[in-house]
């Protein structure tokens, strides 16, 4: 064979095989992004060569969190929201609640209504035809008094509302005028021409509804007491705008746990705990700086909080998992590319019965600018 046809024949070869090579490479980094081949669409019929028996690993789950508390987004649950519910989810605003006995979560959206959702988090079902009840629900809680069990609702800028949970209104409580607390910052405060309504949370704790009042100049965490069926401001209120021991930038979200009134100091980045008389104990450690904490609930032997927004190079508002000491994980929902969700405004922890009779713990999220509901999975 003479040496130019030798290496023109190499050449012919090695021409060949590159464009194998990149033909081979072109059909993985093609199946690499769309779906599997065969799962959902029709599969192919011709041989993808050495390839075939060797598939690229499918990309790794987004998950969010350390140790104990790593999440990933359950797309699914997040679809339970009702359709009829969807045009209203922009203008989520408030938060959860949910009766222990039952696994009953309630929830509120503007313009749509008061809600239930199913234990395993699957149905969502609206509760009374009272027009209140589609006023905004900034902040909700689950209680039982004197046997029964209710719901309180405050409506920022409105009222607070007491319901059973088939959305009948019991009481409707309204801004105070000035002469039925024995703290006379608040007395003082609500007796004046210029003063607003602001109540952003409500809690129940042996007997009494504590109610935040934080989207205001008098920030101050009051009470609502029963009376022959009957709920009406009581004597309790302390706090006012300040930075002292007691005092707060935005009580926003307030939470009854073991016997304490937990507070979300917002503008403080705090969680401040008081007895149930208002006597301050003390404030949460190893929150990070800049946190405008919103709320706080408790679950699985910790509390969780969540801050409205980003810090830093944050993807999205963080939730941190604490243990009242320390900070154990931050939670970061738009590591998981959730659509719309940046800011939160309030989380809520839950726990699922599965068909063997554990329980997966999940975390509802509501969201705030553009509201957004999303629910979160703990990875096993």
């Amino acid at each position: 064979m003479k040496k130019t046809t030798r290496t023109a024949l190499l050449i012919n070869s090695f021409f060949a095989f590159s464009l194998t090579g990149i033909a081979q490479t072109t059909a993985v980094d093609h199946h690499h992004t769309k779906h599997s081949h065969g799962i959902g669409e029709r599969a192919h019929a011709h041989e993808h060569g050495p390839m075939a028996s060797h598939p690229m690993p499918q990309q790794a789950k987004l998950v969010t969190g350390q140790g104990a508390f790593i999440f990933s987004y359950d797309e699914g649950l997040t679809d339970a929201l009702p359709k009829a519910a969807r045009e209203f989810e922009p203008g989520m605003h408030g938060g959860f609640n949910e009766d222990p006995e039952t696994g009953i979560v309630y929830t509120g959206i503007p313009g749509y209504g008061l809600c239930s959702i199913s234990p395993d988090l699957t149905t969502w079902n609206r509760i009374g035809t009272d027009e209140r009840l589609k006023d905004n629900i900034h902040g909700i809680t689950f209680f039982v008094h004197k046997g029964a069990k209710y719901l309180a609702i405050a409506q920022e800028g409105k009222r607070v509302l007491v319901v059973t949970l088939d959305g009948s209104i019991v009481s409707e409580i309204l801004k105070p005028t000035g002469n039925e607390f024995q703290f006379a910052p608040a007395n003082a405060f609500f007796s004046t021409e210029d003063s607003n309504f602001g109540v952003t949370d409500v809690t129940y704790l042996k007997g009494t509804l504590y109610v935040a009042h934080g989207y205001s100049e008098g920030d101050f965490v009051m009470t609502i007491k029963e009376n022959d069926g009957v709920w009406r401001w009581g004597k309790l209120a302390w706090g006012g705008k300040g930075d002292a021991p007691g005092q707060f930038q935005t009580a926003h979200g307030i939470y009854a746990h073991k016997n304490h009134i937990l507070v979300a100091n917002r503008a403080a980045g705090q969680i401040v705990k008081f007895t149930k008389k208002g006597t301050y104990v003390e404030t949460f450690n190893d929150i990070p700086e800049g946190s405008l904490i919103c709320n706080v609930s408790y679950e699985a032997e910790h509390y969780f909080l969540n801050a409205l927004s980003a810090l830093g190079q944050q993807k999205s508002a963080p939730i941190y998992v604490h243990t009242g000491e320390n900070l154990v994980s931050t939670i970061v929902p738009g590591d998981l590319d959730i659509p719309v969700l940046t800011n939160i405004h309030q989380v809520w922890p839950h726990y699922v019965e599965t068909e063997n009779g554990s329980k997966q713990l999940y975390l509802l999220v509501h969201g705030w600018n553009l509201g957004k509901f999303a629910v979160l999975r703990l990875e096993d």
